[in-house]
C-alpha cells in the first residue's frame, strides 16, 4: 500500500493571491489564525439564510411557539456538542476535516472517502441553492431563472477562490444586512399581532412531535457542524471555538427560526417566500438573496477542500485549492441551471445519514481511543503533519456503515443523533478492543 508524500511547508508555493491554496493540505499556522468575531460571523453565516426561515415556518406550523422552542433548543444542543468537539480538534491541530480524519479514524485512504463524501453532499447543496437563487432573482427582476442561478453561481465561485479571507469579507456586509431584516420582520409584521397572541396561539398545519421538531432543526445543520475543522483551524484557541459556536449557532437557530415560527402563526403560512415578501418587500428579499449567496459560500469551499485531499489521497495529486473550487463552481453551477440540482434533494437527504456518523469516529478517536495522538501532538510542535499514517483502518468503515444505516432505519428518536452516537460507541469499543490498532504504522510517509 502506498501513501501520498505529506505535505511540508517548506515545499508549498506561495498563499497568497488568487493562488491561495488556504493550508487545504497543511496545518494553519498561528500566524494565519484569526479573532473569535471574525470566525462567528462566518458560522452565524452559514445560517443566514432562506432556509433557516424555512425551518422556523415549518416548526410555526405543527407546534406551538414553546414547543417550538424546545424543539431548537434540543436541535441546537445537539449541533454545538457535535460542533465544539470536533472544532475544537480541528482547532488544535489546524486541518481540515477530511485531512484530520487521516489520524482520527479513518486512515489515508478512509479520508479520501469522508472528503468525496462530503464534496458531493455539499457539492449537491451548493447547486440546489444556486438554483433558489437564480429563481429568487427572476421573480423579482423578471429574466430566465437559469441565467440568474448562473450568474449566483460564478458570483459565489468567485467570493471562495481566495479562500477564508475573502469569505470573511462578505460575511461582515451580509450578516448585519440580514439581521437588519431579522429586525424589521419583528418590527413591521409582528407588531400587527399582540406578541401574547401569537405565543399561545394553535399552529395552522398539522402536528409535528417533538423528536420531528429536533430532527428538523438538528438535521438541518448536521453537516455544518460536521466540516467545522474547515471553519475552526482559523481559530486561536479552545474558548474561542465554544464561543463562536454557541454565539453563531444560537443566533442562528434561536433568532432566525423562533422569527420564522411567529411568523407563520401571524401569516398562518409555511410558504417562506410569502413570509419574507409580506413582511420586507424588495429590499428585504434583496438582503435574504445576499445572505444566501453568503451560505452557500461554505459549501463550494468546503467541498473545495474534500476534493482536493481526495486527489492528494487516491491519485497523490496536489491539485491546488482554488483550481478546484473553480472547477467544482463551474460543475455545481452546471447542474443549478440545467435543473439537475432539483432532482438531487432526494439523494442529498439519503446520503446525509453518512455524515453524522464521520464527526462521532472522529470525534471518539480524537478523545477517547487516541491512536494517533502522539503523533499529532509532536508533529503539532513542529509544525508539520506526522511523518506517518494508517493507510486504511477497515473497523472504521464498518463502523461509519453500520452507524449511517442505524440513523437511516431506526425511526425512534433523532435520526441524526442516532448515526452519530452509534458511530461513536461503536468506534470507542472497537478501538478499546484493539480493533482500530496501527496496523500501517510501520510505513511512513514517503
Amino acid at each position: 500500500m502506498t501513501h501520498p508524500p505529506a505535505p511540508r511547508t517548506s515545499a508549498l508555493p506561495p498563499d497568497t493571491g488568487l493562488a491561495r491554496d488556504d493550508y487545504a493540505l497543511e496545518r494553519v499556522p498561528a500566524s494565519a489564525r484569526y479573532g473569535w468575531p471574525t470566525v462567528a460571523i462566518q458560522r452565524f453565516g452559514l445560517l443566514s439564510a432562506l432556509s433557516q426561515f424555512l425551518l422556523g415556518a415549518t416548526l410555526g406550523m405543527g407546534m406551538t411557539f414553546w414547543q417550538a422552542v424546545l424543539a431548537v433548543t434540543l436541535g441546537a444542543v445537539i449541533l454545538e456538542i457535535v460542533a465544539i468537539a470536533i472544532g475544537i480538534a480541528g482547532m488544535r491541530e489546524g486541518l481540515s476535516t477530511s485531512l484530520l480524519a487521516r489520524w482520527t479514524g479513518f486512515g489515508t485512504y478512509g479520508s479520501g472517502l469522508v472528503g468525496l463524501v462530503l464534496a458531493v453532499c455539499l457539492l449537491g447543496w451548493f447547486g440546489v441553492q444556486s438554483a433558489v437563487l437564480g429563481s429568487g432573482v427572476a421573480a423579482l427582476l423578471g429574466g430566465p431563472a437559469w441565467l440568474w442561478a448562473i450568474i449566483g453561481g460564478l458570483a459565489i465561485t468567485a467570493i471562495v477562490v481566495p479562500g477564508f479571507a475573502g469569505m470573511a469579507w462578505t460575511a461582515w456586509i451580509t450578516v448585519p444586512a440580514f439581521l437588519l431584516l431579522a429586525g424589521w420582520a419583528i418590527v413591521v409584521e409582528l407588531g400587527k399581532h399582540p406578541l401574547g397572541e401569537l405565543v399561545a396561539s394553535a399552529p395552522a398545519g398539522p402536528v409535528l412531535s417533538l423528536a420531528q421538531g429536533a430532527t428538523l432543526v438538528a438535521g438541518g445543520f448536521i453537516v455544518g457542524a460536521v466540516i467545522s475543522p474547515d471553519m475552526c483551524r482559523f481559530n486561536k484557541n479552545a474558548a474561542d471555538v465554544v464561543k463562536q459556536t454557541v454565539v453563531g449557532i444560537s443566533l442562528g437557530e434561536y433568532v432566525l427560526a423562533l422569527v420564522g415560527v411567529l411568523l407563520a402563526h401571524a401569516l398562518r403560512t409555511g410558504d417562506v417566500v410569502t413570509i419574507v415578501t409580506t413582511t420586507s418587500g424588495v429590499i428585504g428579499t434583496v438582503i435574504l438573496i445576499a445572505a444566501t449567496l453568503k451560505t452557500n459560500d461554505w459549501n463550494l469551499y468546503a467541498a473545495g477542500l474534500g476534493v482536493t485531499n481526495a486527489l492528494h489521497t487516491a491519485f497523490g495529486m496536489r491539485a491546488g485549492r482554488a483550481a478546484v473550487t473553480v472547477v467544482l463552481g463551474v460543475i455545481g453551477t452546471a447542474l443549478a441551471a440545467l435543473g439537475i440540482a432539483d432532482h438531487l434533494i432526494d439523494f442529498l437527504i439519503l446520503l446525509g445519514v453518512a455524515v453524522p456518523p464521520i464527526a462521532g469516529i472522529m470525534v471518539a478517536e480524537y478523545f477517547v481511543v487516541r491512536t494517533w495522538r502522539a503523533d499529532l501532538d509532536a508533529s503539532r510542535e513542529r509544525g508539520e503533519l506526522p511523518a506517518r499514517t494508517p493507510g486504511l483502518v477497515p473497523a472504521a468503515i464498518v463502523v461509519w456503515v453500520a452507524a449511517a444505516l442505524i440513523g437511516h432505519f431506526v425511526t425512534w428518536g433523532i435520526p441524526a443523533l442516532n448515526a452519530l452516537l452509534a458511530a461513536f460507541v461503536l468506534y470507542a469499543v472497537a478501538g478499546k478492543a484493539g480493533l482500530t490498532g496501527r496496523a500501517d504504522a510501520s510505513r511512513p510517509v514517503p
